[in-house]
This record gives C-alpha cells, structure tokens and sequence, in this order.
C-alpha cells in the first residue's frame, strides 16, 4: 500500500515539476522543495500508525481547510470586484441600462459566492467529518 502511494506522489511530484519549470514565478525552487516535503510527510502520514496517524492527518486537514477557504476568499473578493468595477463601468456608458445590469450583477454575485460557501462546507467536512480518519 505504501508503495503505491509513493509511486502516486513521485508522479504528482514529477508533474508538479515539469509545470514550474518554466521560471516565470520568484521562489520556484522553494515551492519544488516545500510541495516535496508535503508529500513525504504525507506518505508518512499513511504509513504510520493509529493514532500518529490520525494525528497527522488532522494536522493536514486543518492546513487543507485553511488554504483552501483563504484561496477561495482571495478568488471570491477578486471576482466580486472585477463583476462591480464592470457593472459600475457599464453604467457609466449607459446609464438607462443600470437596473438591468445591477440585477445582472447581483445574480453574479450570488453565483460566487456560492463558490465560497462551497469551499466552506468542503472545509467543515475535512475539519469535523473527516472520512480518512480512522
């Protein structure tokens, strides 16, 4: 079993690689050595046993739910933004057209912030419902 994972993880890890390999971000190398260190830790992880597992598995939950919400926050205030900024931009050119497409924009606002409570309930289930532990 841990055999397989590991073959899983040196093919994420050989994927990972061969997408950042194009240099265009500072802090590459950095990333290669903080995502291959993750995945050894979470062989580890399934490797271990009882309750050092579960522990560690806890601890990645946590990690998984934080980055996971911030991220979708980040996405969420970004794209709410870009939907005001153009909402406010039409308008302006068109003011008769500013009911239709404040309505427009709050249905759009809605649909992204659906994606956020999304990453909350994924969140809350890796938090308090977690079917990997044992």
């Amino acid at each position: 079993m841990v055999f397989i994972l590991s073959l899983v993880y040196i093919c994420i890890f050989t994927l990972a690689e061969r997408t950042l390999s194009t240099k265009n971000f500072i802090g590459e190398f950095e990333m290669k050595k903080v995502l291959f260190l993750m995945l050894a830790l979470a062989a580890t992880a399934f490797a271990a046993e009882g309750s050092v597992a579960n522990e560690t598995l806890k601890a990645y939950s946590v990690l998984a739910a934080g980055l996971g919400l911030g991220t979708a926050a980040l996405g969420g205030a970004i794209g709410m933004g870009n939907t005001a900024a153009a909402t406010i931009a039409g308008t302006a050119r068109n003011p008769g057209l500013g009911g239709k497409l404040m309505t427009t924009m709050f249905i759009a606002l809605a649909m992204i912030e659906a994606q956020v409570i999304y990453a909350l309930v994924i969140a809350m289930i890796a938090l308090y419902a977690n079917p990997f532990l044992g």
